[in-house]
């Protein structure tokens, strides 16, 4: 088939990679424009952009599609399928109409659950045990079109949205491409609208460490918002980045307050919460390069003290 491919972030370049290894013909590559990036703040081209410069590859990217031109431009590739992977540019309606056979998308997500911009990050938050991939038939809405094809894995208990970021980037593709070679005999599939959720964008002040939450909760918080935005908490007037954290038993400490320091040592920092102890393992302070709490209690060891409650 004539693809033309719609994607910006290296998740995107994968699925591109992938296309480009099979006998389908890329005859435009669609990105985002080039951003400011680095410390010099030098406009960098996508990692859809570099791969497809690579392959001599046309590139478009329209700031919008309502922009004259935009629609006639598409339609002058002449391609069977428009295929869509985290572009990060609304399509409209007469958009998705110009491809022969319209636009499908890849979404990291087993839908309806987890529609919408972060559905790695919230399956790990909401504590489901698996997630995956789901070849959709787009349509005017929000990840509302039928599901022509779905992959699953498997949500282990020290993933973290950049280790299953990395997996689905390795399924995303091999389902991908294995649906455009079935197209013909795959039936599309009405989405449940009553068993949808919403995956909303993550926020720097949603990973603030709430410790009346339980420890369950907040380990997940900590694998869900790593890399991106990094769970935290206050301490002393200064944000302490957690990278690495898990769940424990607090019988010992049940009538301490939450957000309470109940131990600090070569273990690790733990901290009472509504119910548990979150044990910190790694952690990140101003300026500096995260570490192990092993390794910061022989330089620091009496950063934190127990007994001290933090807000």
């Amino acid at each position: 088939m004539r693809i033309v491919f719609a994607g910006t972030p290296d998740f995107a370049a994968a699925h591109l990679q992938a296309l480009l290894n099979t006998e389908h013909e890329i005859v435009a590559v669609y990105s985002q424009p080039d951003r400011p990036a680095g410390r010099g703040k030098k406009l960098t081209p996508s990692a859809v952009k570099s791969l497809a410069q690579a392959n001599n590859i046309a590139v478009e990217q329209p700031l919008k599609f309502s922009d004259e031109g935009a629609a006639d431009k598409l339609a002058s590739y002449h391609a069977d399928v428009m295929v869509v992977v985290a572009y990060g540019l609304l399509l409209p309606e007469h958009i998705l109409n110009i491809p022969k056979r319209g636009c499908i998308n890849v979404h990291g997500s087993i839908l309806p659950k987890w529609r919408g911009a972060a559905p790695i990050q919230r399956a790990i938050w909401a504590g489901d045990k698996e997630t995956g991939v789901a070849i959709m038939q787009m349509d005017k809405g929000l990840d509302t079109g039928k599901v022509i094809q779905i992959a699953t894995l498997a949500i282990e208990d020290n993933d973290t949205s950049a280790s299953l970021y990395n997996k689905l980037a390795a399924l995303g593709p091999r389902t991908l491409v294995d649906t455009l070679a079935k197209l013909d005999t795959l039936e599309a599939t009405e989405q449940n609208n009553d068993q949808a959720t919403y995956a909303k964008k993550l926020s720097k002040e949603e990973a603030r460490c709430d410790w009346s939450l339980d420890a369950q909760q907040l380990a997940r918080n900590v694998r869900a918002f790593n890399p991106w935005p990094v769970a935290w908490f206050d301490y002393n007037g200064q944000a302490i980045k957690i990278w690495e954290a898990e769940p424990v038993s607090a019988k010992s400490f049940e009538k301490s307050a939450c957000g309470e320091i109940t131990e600090y040592s070569k273990d690790g920092l733990s901290i009472k919460c509504a119910s548990g102890l979150l044990l910190i393992k790694q952690i990140q302070l101003p300026n500096k390069k995260r570490q192990a709490i092993a390794d910061l209690v022989n330089g620091k060891p009496d950063l934190f003290a127990p007994g001290q409650c933090l807000l």
